[in-house]
């Protein structure tokens, strides 16, 4: 059978796949059904930018099975470049979807990362809202380098579990590295979703529909985080703005001139 979604398109120097929200759902579960061991990355302006800087995470990001439009400048910036609309695919979202949708479909879930406090209230309201979600099993891993037996330790406890799909909450790029290390060890589908478990499990707020489609999100971070993000955000967002703008310039000048 044909995954769902078979188009990545360039912004900048990163690959970022094309698609409607619910063919993302469907190509999420095709990995599931077709790939052994795959990992699903949300991308954003952040991540984008540590592409651009860094060749490794550049190409662990292009590898991806799956990169998803996660910040609405790329969404934007993909119509700009290409002429066609793209949904914005935040792991915020398609994470509750996915969660319901595995519940449908009879896959279970593996929650890895965060601290077992969050890992508590994502898995109880889970339990809530799904009651026939199979939950495989769920670990916060120590804040610090792994040895490689511990490692191995935790892979054998998502490979028995029988997980299908594992959620990765570690941050970026953290998660996204590891997810490529694990690629071809986890066998299941691995999705980077930073900080969607905050908001399943209600432990954080998100900005209301009209900011969001403004692509305010970030600034919501920076108000929740400001010694943390202020230098990420003013850095990151600047560099992005200029990189994009250079892109844009060289597009115009490719444009052929009307004859008066």
């Amino acid at each position: 059978m044909q995954p769902p979604i078979t188009e990545k398109r360039q912004l900048l120097n990163s690959l970022i796949s094309a698609g409607t929200f619910d063919q993302f759902v469907d190509q999420v579960f095709w990995l599931t059904d077709n790939k052994p061991s795959s990992y699903v990355c949300f991308a954003n302006v952040h991540m984008l930018m540590e592409a651009r800087q860094d060749k490794d995470f550049s190409e662990l990001l292009n590898n991806a099975d799956l990169a998803a439009p996660d910040g609405g400048p790329l969404s934007k910036l993909m119509k700009m470049l290409y002429g066609k609309e793209q949904d914005r695919v935040p792991g915020m979202d398609l994470m509750p979807r996915l969660l319901q949708e595995a519940a449908v479909r009879g896959k279970s879930v593996f929650f890895y990362g965060s601290t077992d406090d969050v890992l508590e209230a994502v898995k109880n309201r889970a339990k809530a809202d799904l009651p026939q979600l199979r939950i495989a099993g769920s670990y916060s891993p120590p804040f610090r380098q792994l040895s490689e037996d511990e490692d191995q330790e935790i892979i054998n406890m998502m490979n028995n579990a029988g997980a299908d799909l594992v959620f990765v909450a570690l941050g970026c790029p953290k998660q996204e590295r590891w997810m490529a290390v694990h690629k071809g060890k986890v066998k299941a589908c691995m999705l980077g979703v930073g900080q969607a478990y905050m908001t399943y499990a209600g432990l954080e707020k998100r900005l209301p529909n009209w900011a969001r489609n403004l692509s305010l999100e970030w600034t919501y971070r920076l108000w929740q985080e400001p010694k943390r993000l202020w230098k990420r955000y003013l850095i990151t967002n600047s560099m992005f703005l200029y990189e994009v703008s250079k892109v844009l310039l060289k597009r115009q000048g490719r444009r052929p001139q009307l004859s008066k």
